[in-house]
């Protein structure tokens, strides 16, 4: 019976196994991008600056998130190694999958998942896309079978009423 319970649970919670990050992480990420300095090196800012996407979008809030995916969008042009790209693409992805927009999460995951074809963090993130759809798919049509029995409900009433 507890089986039961977890995976309801588990079922209505969404069960993504992607990490979240707190405030205070995101504001030592945001310092060490203003603090670099000036003579730093461009592979250390680039550093700096991923380090903050990351945490931005794996922040609960929402406009952390979407700064994360501005900053990403942004960078990605002037991405020549395909580890960086691939890096930045599953970020966005990850972005994408917190603010809701799961088809854009797996069009980023796919092109992910051509530079790198067994890597397993984009690959758990497409199941947890598409386990989500999934979900989102069977609420619907629960939702959608029980407006449709209330309506039939209602009019068999008033016809037995009528009679």
């Amino acid at each position: 019976m507890n089986n039961f319970f977890e995976s309801v649970s588990a079922f209505f919670s969404g069960g993504d196994q992607l990490p979240w990050c707190s405030r205070d992480i995101i504001a030592g990420c945001e310092k060490e991008v203003a603090e670099a300095p000036n003579d730093a090196s461009e592979d250390t800012k680039s550093e700096g600056i991923m380090r903050l996407s990351w945490a931005l979008v794996h922040s609960r809030q929402p406009d952390d998130v979407q700064r994360g995916i501005a900053m990403l969008e942004a960078s990605i042009g002037n991405t020549n190694s395909p580890l960086q790209r691939r890096e930045k693409l599953y970020l966005l992805a990850v972005g994408y999958y917190r603010s809701g927009d799961f088809s854009r999460s797996r069009q980023l995951l796919e092109q992910c998942l051509e530079i790198a074809p067994d890597w397993r963090q984009a690959l758990s993130l497409k199941k947890a896309i598409e386990d989500r759809i999934t979900k989102d798919g069977v609420i619907g049509i629960g939702i959608t079978a029980t407006a449709v029995g209330l309506i039939a409900g209602g009019i068999a009433a008033a016809l037995v009423r009528r009679n």
